[in-house]
């Protein structure tokens, strides 16, 4: 199949899929990934394996700008204005989910695949795995938030959290992958700092990258005042700071990230993250989409037992953490009652990071892949109700005022 039908039949059922699925009341998110899934070889073969597998600069190209999103949603002026509650609770559930999934999930491996090595299957898929699971995603909380009109102490460490944590799962997901690629090649005798210096440099230079790359939109925007060349601009600088990653051997999770953080705090607007919102809903299309396409059934029993162990020791790290980080963060109390219950929901980032460890460790690349992905369906599924019930029952839930009757600022 030529790429131009392909592209075409990805965004125009994958739209209609997600209507679809919004009319049953169910996510986004979950509708994409279905259709991907129907679509790809292991169902209908719309698209096949071939297809799937040329299709992949696409998903480089939405993963930077992805990253690129979350970089500029990092406003210095913000972080300065965060309270020490909000850090501590931040940082203790990105670590509570990496923790819990890897105790869980390495014996769960060994378990549910008899013939799984440990030190070359089970911990280091369980590591990644756990990094990966660190991440929120944004767009179903904030939509919550919306919905019941909520405002306090736990919303507003809430929208602090989601916005930190997806940087941390992308500095997390380096030092794992970095710490698990000389296991899984079968490489002994590494000390603890040979394990950490490896990642350390990388992320290093992918920084660095993305700090020489950020001079083009910093400098060059001082001369543009168009709308479309300031789109253009982004995109084409968000494209060749990825590139350039994949070709140096760098992150470019990481260089785009970064790229994202300077643009906005230099330029101080956000204006680029303005236009590129006006496309995101075709980017996620075909991000999410593409992500479902490689899901093989062949591997669903497996895969769908590691989902449910991912999905649970997720939850679970992520409340854990919670509790411990509003304890050393003396946060209000509601904070570690109920934050963790809407720390759930999964999407660009977790799903994004699942790729690109698929492609790095191709000998269990499609159980993890399919695994998060199912995970990740689960999460959707289950997170707007819990995030629902942890705002209403911490009191921070506004409902719409009543016809006839007068407002008063509350």
């Amino acid at each position: 199949m030529n790429l131009v039908l392909a592209i075409g039949l990805i965004l125009s059922i994958g739209l209609f899929g997600s209507l679809a699925f919004r009319k049953l009341r169910l996510p986004s998110v979950t509708g994409y990934i279905i259709v991907g899934i129907i679509l790809g070889p292991s169902v209908v073969g719309l698209i096949p394996l071939e297809t799937v597998e040329r299709l992949g600069v696409l998903t480089d190209i939405t993963l930077g700008i992805v990253a690129y999103l979350i970089g500029g949603s990092l406003r210095v002026d913000s972080l300065k204005g965060l309270g020490r509650s909000i850090l501590w609770v931040t940082l203790m559930q990105s670590i509570g989910a990496w923790i819990f999934v890897t105790v869980v999930l390495t014996p769960a491996i060994l378990w549910i695949v008899p013939e799984a090595s440990f030190w070359q299957l089970a911990f280091p898929l369980a590591f990644v795995v756990g990094a990966v699971s660190s991440a929120t995603a944004p767009a179903a909380t904030m939509a919550i938030i919306r919905e019941l009109r909520a405002r306090g102490p736990l919303t507003t460490t809430l929208l602090a959290v989601v916005a930190l944590d997806d940087g941390i799962a992308v500095i997390a997901f380096a030092v794992a992958v970095g710490v698990c690629e000389p296991l899984v090649k079968g490489v002994t005798g590494i000390s603890v700092e040979a394990a950490l210096l490896g990642p350390s440099v990388h992320i290093v230079l992918s920084l660095v990258l993305g700090l020489i790359v950020s001079a083009i939109p910093v400098y060059g925007g001082r001369v543009v005042r168009s709308r479309e060349v300031e789109l253009g601009l982004i995109f084409g600088t968000v494209m060749l700071c990825a590139g350039a990653a994949l070709w140096l051997g760098l992150s470019p999770v990481i260089a785009d990230m970064t790229l994202g953080f300077v643009v906005v705090n230099v330029m101080h607007r956000g204006d680029e993250h303005a236009l590129l919102g006006d496309v995101e809903t075709l980017l996620y299309t075909l991000f999410f989409v593409l992500a479902g396409l490689h899901f093989d059934l062949a591997v669903l029993s497996t895969a769908g037992a590691v989902a449910i162990v991912i999905a649970v020791s997720g939850g679970l790290g992520k409340y854990a953490g919670t509790v411990a980080g509003a304890r050393l963060g003396h946060a209000p109390a509601v904070v570690g009652k109920y934050l963790g219950f809407a720390l759930l929901p999964k999407a660009g980032v977790t799903v994004g990071l699942a790729l690109l460890a698929a492609e790095q460790f191709p000998s269990f690349g499609p159980l993890l892949l399919n695994a998060v992905l199912a995970a990740t369906i689960i999460n959707e599924l289950i997170a707007p109700p819990l995030s629902r019930y942890a705002i209403t029952r911490a009191g921070e839930a506004y409902p719409p005022p009543r016809e006839g009757r007068p407002t008063t600022s509350r």
